[in-house]
C-alpha cells in the first residue's frame, strides 16, 4: 500500500508466475452471478469491480479494486494453505481462486470484510487452469488505509492487520513481521563514522543506510525490500505521479525472466504489474512485455452492463483511459 500527499491510497503489486497467466484487464459489473467450481449454486455480488483476469469458463480474477474503495490481490502460500474438504449448506462455498471475485463483489470495507469472512466456506477444489488447488492466501485493503492479510491453514481462517502495509508468498504474514526485526539498522541516511581502535572508518558515499538490504528474489528478502523503500519513498502529488511512485517502488521486486529458474526449465517472473488506486476506483495494468500502463476506470456504462467486460491491453500510450 501507499499513501500520497493528499491523503489518497493505492495497492500495487507485481504478479510473479513461470506459467503464462494470459491475465487482462476486466470490468465485473453490478449484481453479477458467478458459477462455482466449490457448489454447483455458484454465489452472487453486488459491487463492480476491476482487475486484472482471464475468462475459464467464467471470469477468473487475482487482483482489482472495486466500486467502493477496496482493493485485494492474491499471493502464493505453498505449503501452508489448508482449505475445508466439504462444502457446508449454511455457507458461501468458495474455491480458493474466486475469493478475489467474492471479496470485490459484496464488501465494501476491511472492516466490512472482518464481519462477513466467517460466512465463507473455502473448499479445497482445483483450478481448471492449474489442475490443482491453488495454495493461496490474500491481501485486502481500503481507501481509509485499512489493510488486513488473509491466510488459511490448519488451525483454520486468520485476519491479521497488516501494519506493514506489505505482503509477499511464504511464508506466513506473522513469520514476514518478526522477520524485520533483524533489519532495524536500515535507514535512508548514511551511517556515521566508525572507529576501530585508532582506524576510522567511513561510508564511501550516501546510501550505507541500506547495507544490507538484502537484494535476491525470494519472498523473505523481497517482503524487507519493499517495506523498506516503500516506507522512505517520498508521497507524490498527484495520482499519476502516485502510480509512477509505485511503479519505480515496484521495480525494486520486479522479476527479470531468467534470474529465478526451476529445476524442471522453468522460471517465475513478473508477468505484470498492478495498481489499484482506491480512492480513484480505478486499474492501472502494466505488462511485462511493454511496460505501457493501460487505465480502466468504472464508468456507469461498464458498472450497470449485462456482462463483464474485457479489454485488451492498451500500447498506443501511457495512462491511456479506457471508459
Amino acid at each position: 500500500m501507499y499513501q500520497n500527499a493528499k491523503g489518497n491510497w493505492f495497492l500495487a503489486r507485481t504478479m510473479d508466475f513461470s506459467f503464462e497467466l494470459g491475465g487482462r484487464p476486466v470490468v465485473v459489473p453490478r449484481n453479477f452471478h458467478f458459477k462455482s467450481d466449490a457448489d454447483a449454486e455458484g454465489f452472487d455480488t453486488k459491487l463492480g469491480f476491476t482487475g486484472a483476469g482471464r475468462d475459464l469458463n467464467g471470469y477468473i480474477l487475482v487482483d482489482g479494486v472495486n466500486e467502493a474503495g477496496v482493493g485485494a490481490a492474491t499471493l502464493y502460500f505453498d505449503g501452508l494453505a489448508k482449505f475445508a474438504e466439504e462444502t457446508e449448506a449454511d455457507k458461501i462455498n468458495l474455491a480458493p481462486h474466486e475469493m478475489i471475485n467474492w471479496i470485490l463483489g459484496n464488501v465494501t470495507s476491511v472492516a466490512g470484510l472482518k464481519a462477513k469472512i466467517n460466512d465463507v466456506n473455502i473448499v479445497a477444489v482445483a483450478n481448471d487452469l492449474f489442475k490443482m488447488v491453488v495454495p493461496l492466501h490474500w491481501i485486502v485493503a481500503d481507501k481509509t488505509g485499512a489493510c488486513v492479510v488473509l491466510e488459511q491453514d490448519g488451525d483454520g481462517m486468520h485476519v491479521m492487520d497488516d501494519p506493514a502495509k506489505v505482503m509477499t508468498n511464504s511464508p506466513d504474514f506473522q513469520w514476514h513481521l518478526k522477520n524485520l526485526n533483524n533489519y532495524v539498522q536500515l535507514k535512508p541516511t548514511s551511517h556515521g563514522e566508525k572507529t576501530y581502535g585508532e582506524f576510522k572508518s567511513d561510508a564511501y558515499g550516501l546510501g550505507s543506510g541500506a547495507l544490507g538490504l538484502p537484494g535476491d528474489y525470494t519472498s523473505v528478502s523481497r517482503f524487507v525490500r519493499a517495506a523498506f523503500i516503500r516506507e522512505n519513498t517520498e508521497k507524490a502529488d498527484t495520482t499519476a505521479s502516485s502510480i509512477n511512485a509505485l511503479s519505480h517502488i515496484l521495480n525494486s521486486v520486479e522479476i527479470p525472466k531468467g534470474v529465478k529458474a526451476d529445476d524442471e526449465g522453468g522460471c517465475d517472473y513478473s508477468q505484470y504489474r498492478g495498481y489499484m488506486s482506491l480512492d480513484e476506483g480505478a486499474y492501472y495494468m502494466q505488462p511485462y512485455a511493454d511496460q505501457t500502463i493501460t487505465r480502466v476506470a468504472l464508468t456507469p456504462a461498464v458498472l450497470n452492463a449485462d456482462k463483464p467486460t474485457e479489454y485488451p491491453l492498451q500500447s498506443e500510450q501511457q495512462f491511456n483511459s479506457v471508459n
